[in-house]
C-alpha cells in the first residue's frame, strides 16, 4: 500500500444518477444511515487478497478483521484483532496465534483457526499484486500449506523459511492483505481453482462491523451493519456514492444530501473551515504522491533524464497554488512520521540545470512523451501544471487522463509512459514502501513480485541491496541509519519524482462525530455516530 484518480466538471461528471435524482434520494438522511460522497472508481476488486487500492481497502478493512492491527491512535503499536495472544519461538521461525473463541462471520458460522490458516494460504496461491508481503517469509504456491496450519480450531501456527523478527511479521499481517475471509463461502463460490476469488470481488464473506450489500462500479458501495461482530455501532447502513467533482460533492453536503464529503479540494475546503455547520476532520497519511517514469521507453532510459524532471518540477508552486490545504511538499519514498523518513528537500525547481541535464543525456531538443493521471481533482490540475513545467525544458507532454482504476490497470501492464499516480503503504515498517520502490528482482513479464520499480522496468542492484541489508538489519540504530542512507540513494538515483505527502480531510455536516481517519489510510465506520 496503499496503495494503496479529462474530467467533465459539473453535474454532468456524475454517472448513472443526476444530481437531481441524488437529492430526492438522499435528502434528510436516516440517523441510522450514513451516506458519503467519495470518488469510487479506483476500486478494481473487494477481495481483501486482491484489493491494493486506497479506497478499496478501506471499505474492505470495514468487512474483515486480521489477526492484529495497528492502533488507531498509534500505528507503530500492534493490538490483536481475532488473536488474542501469541508468542515466538527461541530460533524466531515459528509464530503461534490464539484466537478469540467468540468470533463469528457476518453469517454466524464461528470463525476458527482454519478459516484463518486458508486465508494466508489464498493470499499466495491467489498471487494478486499484494501477495508480496507475505511472500516475502519464504512462501510458495508449494510449500504454504507445509509452513502455515491449524493443529486446532483456536490456535494457528505460522512458520517462515529463515529466522523472523516479531514486529515485523505483525506489520505484514495488520496489512489489508492479512484480512480472514470464510473458508467454506470461498470454496462454496469457486470457479476452476480461484479459491473463490470471481465471487469475492463483489461479495463479503468477512468478520468486520459490516458486510456488503452491493457494490457497482464507479456508481455506489453499499455496507450493512454486522450484528453479529461484537464493536458494530449505531449505523445501520452506510452508502457511499461515486460523486467525481469535489464542487458536486460540497453542494450536496451543503444541503444534507450527503453527511460526508471526502474528496474536496483546497478551494471546496476554505469555506468551510470557520462555518459552525460543518466540521472538518484531518489526518496526514502515511503516503506519496510523485510522477513516475517506465525506463522501458528509450527517452526515459538515463538517470540525466530523470534528474532534469525532478529539477524542472515546481514543487512550491503547485503545492501553494493548487494544494495548500491537502498536500505538503515530500520527495522521499518514506512519509513524514514513518520510521526512518527523510524530509530533506533535495529539488527545487532550477530550468538551466534540468536542461543542461537533459542536453547531457542526449536530448537537447527535448522529446515528446505521455503522462497518464488520474482525472480527478486536483490530479487534473497537477498534471497540467507538469505539463507546463516540462514544457519549458522541451519535454512535451500529452495528458491522458483516467479513472484511477484504468490508470492502474495500465500502469501494472507497464504500458505507461510517465504516470501521476499516489502510493500509500501498507503496514508501519520502512520496508513496507522500500520493497516496493527499490525491490525488482526479477524483471521479466512473468515475474514473481510486481513492485512499483518492476512497473518502471527499473532496476539498481545498489539500491535494492542496500534495501535488503536495511531490512535484515537487527540493530534498531543501524537500520534507521540504512533506511536513511537508502532514501537519500532513491532521492537521487531513481525514475520515481516523488512530490507530495497528501492530508485526508473528512468533511463532515455538524450533527456527525466519531470519525476516524488514520495514517494509514483506513476510516472505521462503525465509530461513527448521528445525533
Amino acid at each position: 500500500m496503499v496503495t494503496r484518480r479529462s474530467f467533465i466538471t459539473g453535474f454532468a461528471a456524475m454517472p448513472v444518477l443526476s444530481y437531481l435524482s441524488l437529492d430526492n434520494v438522499f435528502a434528510a438522511t436516516p440517523k441510522n444511515i450514513l451516506v458519503m460522497a467519495l470518488q469510487l472508481d479506483i476500486i478494481t476488486s473487494l477481495d481483501p487478497h486482491e484489493a491494493f487500492e486506497s479506497v478499496g481497502e478501506e471499505v474492505t478493512g470495514n468487512l474483515y478483521q486480521q489477526l492484529v492491527k495497528p492502533k488507531l491512535t498509534a500505528a507503530n503499536e500492534i493490538e490483536g484483532d481475532l488473536a488474542l495472544s501469541w508468542t515466538a519461538s527461541d530460533d524466531k521461525k515459528t509464530f503461534t496465534f490464539k484466537m478469540d473463541p467468540n468470533a463469528k462471520f457476518a453469517d454466524g458460522t464461528p470463525l476458527t483457526a482454519e478459516d484463518a490458516a486458508f486465508s494466508l494460504q489464498r493470499v499466495v496461491k491467489l498471487d494478486k499484486s499484494p501477495a508480496y508481503i507475505i511472500n516475502q517469509f519464504g512462501y510458495t504456491k508449494d510449500n504454504v500449506e507445509q509452513f502455515i496450519s491449524a493443529p486446532d480450531k483456536q490456535t494457528l501456527v505460522i512458520k517462515t523459511a529463515e529466522p523472523a523478527s516479531e514486529s515485523f511479521l505483525l506489520y505484514c499481517l495488520s496489512a489489508n492483505v492479512g484480512s480472514v475471509v470464510q473458508k467454506s463461502a470461498c470454496l462454496a463460490n469457486q470457479k476452476g481453482d480461484d479459491l473463490g476469488n470471481a465471487w469475492l470481488k463483489t461479495n463479503s464473506a468477512g468478520s468486520g462491523a459490516f458486510k456488503l450489500r452491493t457494490w457497482k462500479v464507479s456508481e455506489t458501495v453499499i455496507l450493512e451493519s454486522n450484528k453479529n461482530n461484537p464493536h458494530a455501532g449505531k449505523i445501520e447502513r452506510v452508502i457511499i456514492r461515486h460523486i467525481v467533482d469535489p464542487s458536486a460533492q460540497l453542494l450536496m453536503l451543503q444541503k444534507g444530501d450527503v453527511d460526508i464529503a471526502r474528496n474536496l479540494t483546497t478551494e471546496q475546503l476554505r469555506p468551510l473551515q470557520n462555518d459552525k455547520n460543518f466540521t472538518l476532520v484531518s489526518k496526514g497519511i502515511a503516503g506519496t504522491l510523485m510522477v513516475s517514469a517506465n525506463v522501458a521507453n528509450p527517452n526515459l532510459a538515463k538517470p540525466q533524464v530523470w534528474q532534469a524532471i525532478k529539477w524542472a518540477l515546481d514543487y512550491e508552486s503547485i503545492q501553494k497554488n493548487i494544494i495548500p490545504l491537502t498536500h505538503k511538499i515530500h520527495q522521499s519514498f518514506l512519509p513524514e512520521g514513518f520510521p526512518a523518513a527523510v524530509n530533506t528537500i533535495m529539488y527545487k525547481r532550477d530550468v538551466t540545470k534540468a536542461k543542461a541535464l537533459l542536453a547531457e543525456a542526449g536530448f537537447p531538443n527535448g522529446f515528446e512523451v505521455t503522462l497518464d493521471h488520474y482525472s480527478a481533482s486536483p490530479s487534473a490540475d497537477i498534471a497540467q501544471a507538469i505539463q507546463s513545467n516540462l514544457g519549458e525544458i522541451g519535454i512535451k507532454v500529452t495528458l491522458l487522463a483516467a479513472e484511477s482504476r484504468q490508470v492502474l490497470t495500465k500502469m501494472r501492464a507497464r504500458q505507461q509512459q510517465l504516470a501521476l499516480t499516489q502510493w500509500g503503504a501498507d503496514y508501519f515498517d520502512p520496508n513496507s514502501n522500500a520493497e516496493a520502490f527499490c525491490s525488482n528482482p526479477d524483471n521479466t513479464t512473468n515475474a514473481k513480485s510486481r513492485t512499483l520499480a518492476w512497473r518502471c522496468s527499473w532496476q539498481d542492484k545498489a539500491i535494492s541491496d542496500l534495501s535488503t541489508q536495511a531490512l535484515h538489519e537487527s540493530d534498531p540504530a543501524t537500520r534507521i541509519k540504512l533506511y536513511e542512507q537508502l532514501q537519500t540513494q532513491h532521492m537521487e538515483n531513481s525514475p520515481f519524482m516523488i512530490m507530495f505527502q497528501p492530508t485526508l480531510t473528512a468533511a463532515c455536516r455538524h450533527d456527525i462525530s466519531g470519525v476516524v481517519l488514520t495514517v494509514m489510510s483506513t476510516s472505521p465506520y462503525e465509530k461513527v455516530v448521528k445525533a
